[in-house]
């Protein structure tokens, strides 16, 4: 029997590992949870991705890579004429807003890094991409701790389930910008 020729099934595989994180949490990602989300069979998975950290840094990356397009898509980041502080905040307001299940996701899965080393390289990917686009407007050292700082900010309202104040965050966030 000929083999069936699925291109999109890898993508597939990511998605519903995302999905999976979503539902359970990272305690409920294994390669058969994933199968059964995704709808293939559990060899597809192994096949694709050998180790569950294989599959996790798949998921981190392309959680890595909404956050970087919803980044650039603001396009007065990198205009020196706005303010700063004020669009890191309206940024944040944007990324928290309605249903937070995905920025928990892309959290869960970044976090696991402590735990996971092959995670760390991708988590630090997302800091230090970050990070190049906020020392166009300022030094390297104050655009790193404005990552830090908005990633307290967000960290902190997903742990508390508080709502998301804009104007905390751009009156802090004025502060470390010089």
């Amino acid at each position: 029997m000929a083999r069936r020729h699925d291109p999109e099934r890898r993508q597939r595989i990511i998605d519903a590992a995302i999905r999976v994180v979503a539902a359970k949490g990272i305690a409920g990602l294994s390669h058969r949870t994933v199968a059964a989300e995704a709808d293939v069979p559990l060899g597809s998975t192994t096949y694709h991705f050998k180790t569950l950290d294989e599959l996790m840094v798949a998921a981190l990356r392309q959680a890595n890579e909404g956050f970087a397009k919803t980044v650039a898509a603001r396009a007065a980041l990198g205009d020196p004429d706005t303010d700063l502080a004020a669009e890191l905040a309206a940024l944040g307001s944007e990324w928290l807003a309605g249903d937070r299940t995905g920025v928990e996701v892309e959290y869960e899965l970044y976090l696991a890094a402590l735990r996971r080393p092959t995670l760390r390289p991708v988590a630090d990917e997302w800091g230090r991409g970050f990070a190049e686009i906020l020392a166009r407007r300022t030094d390297p050292v104050t655009a790193r701790a404005l990552v830090a700082l908005v990633d307290g900010i967000c960290l902190q309202v997903l742990l508390t389930g508080a709502p998301y104040d804009e104007e905390y965050a751009r009156e802090v966030l004025a502060r470390v910008i010089p």
